[in-house]
């Protein structure tokens, strides 16, 4: 399983137990990370026993049945609950995912639920996304042009154009690739990390965007977009099915084509 980035001198310790009451038949077990930064305690893993034949078969649904019935002190983000927010990626079985997409029957035994690793926690299953976002802007992911749009109608493209945007237009922002990344790990400080790299192809390759240059200066850079080793981490974690490694190879193909 992926590390997590705890407080100096802590240790993740064993928590509570919630069995189930009532002589449930049918039982899962949910082992969920806990952690308030704000109350001095290490880190602990509570366990969580569910009936599921009174709950939804995805794991979000177990976490709010866990919320709403057994500990309204739990915390996690969640949204739209059919994986296009983004809001509720968390690791899962060890790996990253949407809780609102996972299915608890593909999971065999004790089901164990982390905040994505490697960022700081604001609380329990809930992780400090400022400076993702704050990289995602820095791409500027917004459409540039010098060409004022025409009066009468749409800035138009082909079909092929289109298709060519069709992929990396479609990420949701839910940090997983970026958070499966070990160069993200150690560098995100200075290295964009997968998602934002994703976003800044998706410009790069929009036939209405004037500015490639501009943008393809701004990547040029050892960290930002060269401490990609091409792990995989990214394409294989996606819950979108999306693939940013790829499109990290792509631009640092546009970056050496137009030095020679």
């Amino acid at each position: 399983m992926a590390e997590f980035r705890l407080p100096p001198n802590s240790r993740i310790k064993k928590g509570r137990n919630f069995p189930v009451t009532g002589g449930a038949s049918n039982v899962r077990r949910f082992a969920v990370y806990r952690y308030d930064p704000s109350a001095g305690d290490n880190p602990r893993v509570d366990t969580y026993e569910v009936d599921m034949d009174n709950c939804a078969p995805m794991v979000l649904d177990a976490l709010i049945k866990i919320k709403n019935e057994i500990d309204p002190t739990l915390t996690f983000r969640r949204s739209c609950r059919e994986g296009i927010c983004g809001s509720c990626s968390m690791n899962i079985d060890g790996s990253n995912t949407l809780a609102c997409t996972k299915s608890i029957d593909e999971i065999k035994g004790d089901v164990k639920i982390y905040p994505l690793p490697h960022m700081p926690i604001v609380k329990d299953l809930v992780p400090d996304l400022t400076n993702f976002y704050a990289q995602y802007a820095s791409i500027k992911p917004w459409l540039q042009s010098h060409t004022p749009p025409p009066p009468d109608r749409e800035r138009l493209q082909s079909k092929q154009d289109q298709e060519m945007i069709d992929e990396p237009a479609a990420c949701i922002l839910c940090a997983c690739c970026s958070t499966a990344c070990p160069s993200y790990w150690w560098n995100s400080d200075r290295y964009l990390g997968p998602a934002a790299l994703l976003a800044a192809y998706r410009w790069l390759v929009d036939s209405r965007d004037e500015v490639t240059g501009e943008r393809l200066d701004d990547l040029e850079d050892p960290f930002r977009l060269y401490r990609c080793h091409t792990i995989m981490n990214c394409t294989q974690t996606c819950p979108k099915g999306l693939n940013p490694a790829k499109a990290i190879a792509e631009t640092k193909k546009m970056l050496a084509e137009r030095r020679y």
